[in-house]
């Protein structure tokens, strides 16, 4: 097992490099010039231009600008926000805990309806409600996150009245943010509604953001157990007169997991990215609309370091999701 997760663990490296190397590109080749940015209306003089572009480092080569950031990373130094002057580190984890909640919320909502979704159209292939609930995850993956996001603001918010177009909680509330989980904060001030109403408001994006990861893990729940379903230890067990329940839900899904684990893991990258375009639409204040507004204020070290941190968290769940193969199937860590 050790050798196992140290071979993994060694992609960390070059994977680690490539995406220092891809988050300090992608800010620079985008239209625009951050101090000019940073200037706005009032314009600049090209004397203060000359002294500012001298204070962030711009007039250095870029190989040079490259080697001062990738050695600050590696000293655990993200920078500071040219805008808030704060450091990258305390901003990321001040918003992240409100994308932390969405991301959760949405793959504990996806896992919810789509491992049981993915077993009934596999036990049921071919009939009624196998077409029906795939034809449904296809419609649900099909759709566009804005497209979907608005329709639901429409009928929900605007018709009927039922959930809160932004935000996380209404703003007749007010506590102590100590964990940062709106739904644990409003819990632990005690104060009536508050929990129903951080909760009126986490619905839309919640289903919004995890409707793709859902028909994604239905759809591979049912391939997985229809290839399961086919092996000759299942056709023993039901020769044997085991109960379909106990074949279904004990012998095959755990043997149908693995590849259902990797789209799950899989699926947090698509929980982040998607969170950029939730959390922009319902003016969720998480790390996903705290990017946006760097990008547009080419605000370089928030972009850089946020870009950093997300896929650092990506591959420490894909290794995760790679230690869970080893527990599932042993064979996996003699490979």
């Amino acid at each position: 097992m050790l050798k196992y997760v140290l071979s993994r663990l060694a992609t960390f490296i070059p994977t680690f490099i490539g995406v220092t190397l891809i988050s300090f590109a992608f800010i620079r080749v985008l239209p625009g010039d951050p101090i000019v940015v940073m200037a706005g209306e009032r314009g600049i003089t090209e004397e203060r231009y000359a002294q500012l572009e001298q204070q962030f480092g711009f007039d250095r080569p870029i190989y040079v600008q490259f080697w001062d950031y990738f050695t600050g990373v590696l000293q655990g130094d993200l920078g500071n926000s040219f805008v808030t002057k704060r450091p990258v580190w305390d901003e990321f984890f001040s918003l992240f805990p409100a994308t932390l909640e969405l991301s959760v919320c949405a793959m504990i909502f996806a896992v919810a309806l789509g491992l049981p979704a993915g077993v009934i159209a596999a036990v049921n292939r071919g009939k009624f409600f196998d077409r029906a609930l795939m034809s449904t995850a296809l419609v649900g993956y099909s759709m566009p996150i804005f497209w979907w996001a608005l329709l639901l603001i429409i009928v929900f918010s605007g018709n009927l009245g039922w959930t809160p177009v932004s935000g996380r909680i209404d703003l007749l509330y007010y506590f102590p943010n100590a964990t940062g989980f709106m739904l644990i904060d409003s819990i632990a001030s005690g104060q009536d509604g508050a929990f129903v109403s951080a909760l009126r408001h986490l619905l839309l994006p919640t289903i919004v953001l995890g409707t793709i990861p859902l028909a994604v893990i239905a759809r591979q729940t049912r391939s997985a157990m229809l290839e399961v379903l086919g092996e000759d230890y299942i056709r023993t067990a039901r020769a044997k007169g085991m109960s379909p329940g106990r074949i279904n839900g004990i012998h095959a899904l755990r043997n149908a997991l693995i590849p259902v684990i990797t789209v799950i893991g899989l699926s947090v990258g698509t929980l982040l990215a998607g969170a950029i375009l939730t959390e922009t639409i319902f003016s969720w204040p998480g790390i996903g609309k705290w990017m946006v507004d760097s990008i547009f204020r080419r605000d370089y070290p928030v972009v850089q370091g946020g870009l950093l941190l997300i896929a650092v968290m990506v591959m420490v769940v894909n290794l995760t999701v790679d230690m869970l193969y080893g527990i599932i199937n042993p064979k996996i860590r003699k490979r």
